[in-house]
């Protein structure tokens, strides 16, 4: 037992040299949780040293402190695919730092800040209907979604599913809290500003929620498939930032209006549905290093020559134009297969021009 003790307070002790506030909850993919069986001092000194918390959800945490590793672990994924999607251009989604994770540039309500909201939120409700599933929560089980009315009559509906209904109802009640709480004049630029992330939010779940499929097991002698037991089964996440990152290319231009509602700078386009981002600020281009905006620039970023595209060199270094240099890559090449039963691989080296923008 007095080891315990030593473990929880040397855990205390290091996150009490964190930030007393970071910007975001997202600073719990840079600082991962302990699980609960870490939690042995009570729940309110822990749940207050955690970064990035707002008042709302540290209440929540000391209410649910088994779901914050997973909480962390979805601001993980979300953060993953955001700088795989922007992998190729200006801005990469780089993480700067443990507190604020993005740094300055979340500040602008730009629509590479939606998808990020977007994301984030989908990667929660990811973990924890997951962490449901998985028995690791005690407040939820098993997805206990209806069977659905096109499935086959002998076809069972009773696997363990992930459930999404849970994961979506508390991701919504945690990532929205810290937009609920803040109390902003009607019309200000501010409130314009918490409707957005409201508006992200939501269509970061939604997607999570409406890709979940069903997926079923066959039963039968030999494999014959006679038989199949279906369940509820969240969609690979990558799918999810597939379609996040397409709704982030038809994104909406709004605008907050006197009696405290978004609304669309060009009315000619198609009012937004929850599913869709929208954002309130122009983009900046990206190009530079700026410390005002955050932006940390394209200088030292590596191009494509041949490509046309975003990761062009000439698109990518902003016409400041590129340099080139020969890089040695070493890869598995003329693979064989041996009975039985592995893979015998020799090592390829080959000198490659590589470009970096200026």
């Amino acid at each position: 037992m007095p080891s315990l003790l030593l473990l929880a307070a040397a855990l205390l002790s290091s996150w009490a040299q964190l930030p007393a506030e970071a910007s975001s909850w997202w600073s719990l993919a840079m600082n991962p949780v302990q699980r609960p069986e870490m939690f042995i001092i009570g729940a309110q000194p822990v749940c207050s040293q955690l970064p990035g918390l707002s008042p709302g959800q540290r209440k929540l945490c000391q209410l649910y402190q088994e779901h914050m590793a997973y909480i962390g672990e979805g601001a993980k994924t979300g953060i993953k695919e955001c700088q795989y999607q922007f992998r190729q251009r200006r801005w990469n989604c780089s993480t700067v730092d443990n507190a604020s994770v993005f740094g300055r540039v979340m500040q602008i309500g730009s629509r590479e800040t939606a998808f990020t909201y977007a994301v984030s939120a989908a990667g929660v409700v990811n973990a924890i209907s997951r962490a449901c599933r998985e028995g690791e929560l005690s407040t939820c089980g098993c997805s206990r979604t209806a069977r659905p009315k096109d499935l086959p009559r002998d076809w069972l509906w009773g696997g363990c599913g992930d459930n999404v209904e849970y994961g979506y109802r508390f991701a919504k009640e945690f990532v929205d809290a810290r937009e609920r709480e803040k109390n902003f004049a009607k019309g200000s630029e501010e409130q314009g500003r918490v409707l957005m992330n409201l508006q992200n939010n939501e269509a970061g779940r939604r997607a999570v929620y409406k890709m979940a499929d069903v997926a079923c097991k066959c039963h039968g002698v030999s494999g014959s498939c006679s038989l199949k037991t279906c369940w509820l089964q969240l969609a690979e996440f990558r799918k999810v930032g597939d379609q996040l990152k397409e709704k982030y290319d038809s994104a909406a231009a709004m605008r907050i209006t006197r009696k405290g509602k978004l609304e669309l700078v060009n009315s000619r386009f198609n009012q937004p549905t929850a599913e869709d981002l929208v954002y309130v600020d122009p983009s900046p281009d990206y190009c530079l290093r700026n410390e005002t905006t955050g932006s940390l620039g394209t200088q030292g970023r590596l191009c494509n020559k041949t490509s046309e595209g975003m990761d062009g060199c000439e698109l990518m270094c902003c016409g400041r134009g590129y340099d080139q240099f020969k890089s040695v890559q070493t890869e598995r090449c003329h693979c064989k297969f041996h009975w039985c039963c592995y893979v015998k691989c020799k090592k390829c080296t080959e000198v490659v021009d590589q470009y970096v923008c200026k």
